[in-house]
């Protein structure tokens, strides 16, 4: 434990530049007094916050309140996959771990696995281990969210059935206690210039998942932009799940863009990535479940197949999208100024949007813009053009 200037040892639980940031104006007996009493708030209040992340967990998950859902994020183990074998070695191994997490927390309603569960991250696009909703794959994991009577989200990367030359889909799918698909999306942002997955074309989709929740399912880089989100919440979304492959370099970026898309939508995000070596790669597992206000309420670490439970209950959701003021943000971004103009202004003010839904997006240094392609990733340049089917309720 380190010692402030002046001698004054900190309290445990506070930052050294908290502390000198405060001590350093107290030259009385009196505003010392002022510190110590600053110092024992601050504190009190991060025990507090702790404590309260705790009750709105449930105990991470060990817990189910009425209106309350549990989910388990699966910070599985990153696999090399290239060859059928692997792919199927690695899918009876989330199969596995979808039992492992039911026994671990028996009341979970959902389990949630990261982006590349089964596909590891050697951006591989052989036919032959490529997916489809009718493969063995799909069907393993339909058969054991029926037998355990439990809702799941996995990742494929799946065919493209648009033209046999073109490069396959990033798919999450979500298969209900029922065995059955409920929800099918497409990643719309792949990891460009990284990754060579065909973007998403159907828009983001939102389902009404376990407890008549409403869910909307995003992919890895998806996050990054607070678009995604958004849109997800203007479709009624209460809680966004977030997949991912991410290595450690994201971490920070990761739980700024899981809290910033909580809290400037009022919803909860559940967001997983992969964990562990492949040998070549290294990925972060970092589970977290972030609050409507912005404030962590469980976070895992970088082991390989832990599971992070947390319950969330919805209803604050959906009371404070009812009732609150300030902050609002989500009714706010279509009402500008209601204190000064009569229901607000509603135009859309945003260059940007207004260019790139006529085809025009342009940003001012378009120009200078180098890595255009996926050549510096050894990927050829593209040839196919791009299939729009927004309106479509996917191929299940």
């Amino acid at each position: 434990m380190g010692v402030c200037e002046g001698g004054s040892e900190p309290l445990s639980g506070v930052s050294r530049d908290t502390h000198y940031s405060v001590f350093v104006s107290a030259s009385t007996s009196t505003e010392f007094a002022v510190y110590f009493l600053i110092l024992y708030i601050y504190k009190g209040e991060r025990e507090r916050t702790r404590e309260r992340a705790s009750e709105m967990s449930g105990l991470g998950g060990l817990n189910k309140t009425s209106g309350g859902i549990v989910i388990a994020a699966v910070q599985s183990q990153l696999f090399h996959v290239t060859t059928p074998l692997d792919l199927s070695k690695a899918t009876e191994h989330i199969c596995s771990l979808v039992r492992q997490a039911k026994r671990a927390y028996p009341l979970t309603d959902l389990i949630l696995f990261p982006e590349y569960c089964i596909h590891g991250l050697s951006m591989a696009m052989s036919a032959s281990i490529m997916c489809t909703l009718s493969g063995p794959e799909v069907a393993a994991f339909k058969k054991v969210c029926k037998e355990e009577k439990v809702w799941g989200v996995f990742s494929i990367m799946e065919v493209n059935s648009i033209s046999p030359d073109a490069n396959p889909w990033n798919t999450g799918i979500t298969i209900s206690a029922d065995g059955e698909i409920a929800n099918y999306y497409r990643k719309m942002h792949p990891w460009i210039p990284v990754e060579p997955w065909y973007p998403g074309n159907q828009g983001v989709s939102v389902f009404e998942g376990p407890g008549g929740v409403k869910m909307s399912l995003i992919i890895c880089h998806d996050g990054m932009f607070p678009e995604m989100a958004r849109e997800a919440a203007y479709k009624g979304a209460e809680v966004l799940l977030r997949t991912a492959g991410y290595t450690s370099p994201i971490r920070q970026s990761w739980e700024l863009t899981n809290r910033s898309n909580a809290l400037t939508n009022l919803m909860f995000t559940a967001s997983v990535a992969l964990a562990g070596s492949d040998g070549t790669f290294r990925s972060m597992g970092e589970a977290m479940f972030v609050g409507p206000e912005g404030d962590i309420l469980e976070r895992g670490d970088g082991t390989p197949d832990n599971i992070i439970a947390c319950e969330l209950r919805v209803e604050e959701v959906r009371r404070k999208r009812r009732e609150w003021g300030v902050e609002n943000n989500l009714f706010q971004f279509g009402h500008r100024g209601y204190v000064a103009v009569k229901g607000g202004a509603g135009d859309c003010p945003y260059k940007y949007m207004r260019d790139l839904m006529h085809g025009k997006y342009k940003q001012a240094e378009d120009e200078e813009v180098v890595v255009r392609d996926g050549t510096s990733c050894d990927f050829e340049k593209a040839t196919a053009e791009y299939v729009d089917e927004t309106g479509s309720s996917g191929p299940f």
